[in-house]
């Protein structure tokens, strides 16, 4: 590859974002040149890089889902091999795997506005190369993946067992016959405590310090297998997918409106899926209301099944220290672990941690605000894709791809080299991610700000993002054409 290559469009990772936003130009831009960047040796992302025991969707995959290409069957939370797959076959299907970079990692991206362009500087192989582009658009995720966030624990060195992060599983680890702790109560949590009991271990503790909002739902879509039959596979993915749109949406809005009314709910269907007497006010009732943090949802409640079979247990208790045998509690107890698992969290990280500057000046994101939740202020011809926290990802991020299609498409018709969003200083600041979970308030301080007005802000509704998006008028006085 030249050093003095120049693409149209360059995307940086090719997970399911940058490979939905790929096969968007392919589809809709045809002649667009562009090249996908992917600091992996593989593409998919988050689907690749997590191979712990069970691992699945945290949202139906009939909305995970790319609207342009369905979702076959009626399987509601998928495993992630079969993610991957699906990914991997989109990739294929629209060509974008011809246009993927393998092991570049990006560091710097500079946009100068004499040559309207972006020189974006990757690591290949330890070497050091640059290629240009009249659009960047980030498509990398909010993670770090070289490291998950793992707490240190008092002792930690003194434990004889093995310990692991879920970001990181390792391939030679056997849990066969093994006392199992699992630190955490989140998603990877949850998924993981009913993998590993149902798989060999011989017993499986989930150990939290609070409880989380657990609801199971159906792993398959009736609704889904039933319309198949009668109009096909694309025709009922749409109305699917429409389905649970808006009973995703209004349980949020019922959670934000009347959350005693969900937690009770929430708290009868967990009493009738556990044994008579179970705690479950100790172990999932959380003090925060629901969907102040996103809410755990487990397929046919193999969770609360694991717990009633005896095969895994729920421990809501502090760490005090680890010991050479395991983790000894505030309380007293102590949990005899031959494998713990930290299920702790992530390391948010903005653009994949590359470095953005314009005209010479380090783009510092804290200080600037993101319009319409995808473009920064003062930067131009630049885009991000940053999914829902209260739904689906893929939803958020294909209406990203049709609005940067849409101005894509402008520039191309009417000879424009560069656009920008304008920041109008009157406009409040509210955080972009307005979400309690540990992972975001430990690095919110560092993310680009909301507005408290449109289009500097947009709501966690994909009905209301889906009609603002798409009614927008491109001359809308903020974006600045040139």
């Amino acid at each position: 590859m030249s050093t003095a290559e120049h693409v149209d469009v360059l995307v940086i990772g090719a997970g399911l974002s940058g490979i939905g936003a790929a096969a968007h130009l392919a589809k809709d831009l045809p002649g667009t040149s562009y090249a996908v960047l992917e600091r992996r040796e593989t593409s998919g992302g988050t689907w690749d890089l997590f191979r712990y025991p069970g691992v699945r969707s945290d949202s139906d995959m009939h909305t995970l889902g790319y609207r342009f290409r369905p979702w076959r069957g009626d399987t509601a939370l998928a495993d992630g091999a079969s993610i991957l797959d699906y990914v991997r076959d989109t990739a294929r299907e629209f060509g974008v795997d011809r246009h993927i970079r393998y092991g570049h990692r990006v560091t710097r991206a500079a946009w100068d506005s004499g040559t309207a362009r972006w020189t974006v500087t990757v690591e290949v192989d330890g070497i050091t190369r640059t290629l240009t582009a009249d659009f960047l658009w980030a498509c990398s995720g909010y993670y770090d993946y070289d490291q998950g966030y793992s707490p240190r624990f008092e002792g930690q060195e003194r434990f004889r067992g093995r310990l692991v992060h879920p970001q990181h599983w390792p391939d030679d680890l056997d849990h066969t016959g093994k006392r199992v702790v699992v630190i955490g109560s989140g998603a990877t949590a949850v998924t993981l405590v009913p993998a590993l009991a149902a798989s060999g271990a011989a017993h499986v503790t989930m150990l939290q310090r609070s409880p989380t909002y657990v609801l199971s739902v159906p792993a398959r879509d009736a609704v889904k297998r039933r319309l198949t039959s009668l109009v096909g596979e694309r025709a009922s993915y749409s109305v699917t997918r429409w389905k649970n749109i808006v009973v995703q949406s209004a349980l949020y809005r019922l959670s934000r409106q009347r959350p005693d009314l969900v937690r009770s709910v929430v708290r009868k269907a967990n009493v009738a899926l556990l044994p008579p007497g179970y705690a479950v006010d100790t172990h999932f009732r959380p003090t925060y209301d629901p969907w102040d943090q996103r809410m755990c949802l487990v397929p046919d409640g193999d969770l609360f099944t694991a717990i009633s079979e005896g095969t895994a247990s729920v421990v809501t208790d502090r760490i005090e220290a680890f010991t050479e045998t395991g983790i000894r509690l505030v309380s007293g107890e102590h949990l005899e672990a031959d494998v713990v698992v930290t299920a702790t969290g992530l390391n948010l990280q903005v653009f994949g941690g590359a470095e953005l500057s314009v005209d010479g000046e380090t783009v510092k994101p804290h200080e600037t605000m993101a319009y319409r939740a995808m473009m920064l202020s003062g930067v131009p011809n630049f885009a991000f894709t940053i999914g829902y926290t209260n739904a689906s990802w893929t939803l958020k991020a294909d209406l990203v791809a049709e609005y940067v299609v849409r101005v894509l498409r402008r520039m191309r018709t009417t000879g424009t080299r560069s656009v920008v969003p304008v920041r109008d200083e009157s406009v409040g600041e509210v955080p972009l991610m307005d979400f309690d979970a540990g992972y975001v308030q430990r690095v919110v301080h560092t993310l680009p700000r909301q507005g408290t007005v449109a289009p500097w802000t947009l709501k966690q509704s994909y009905v209301r993002d889906a009609v603002a998006l798409r009614s927008a008028r491109l001359d809308d006085g903020v974006l600045r054409w040139s």
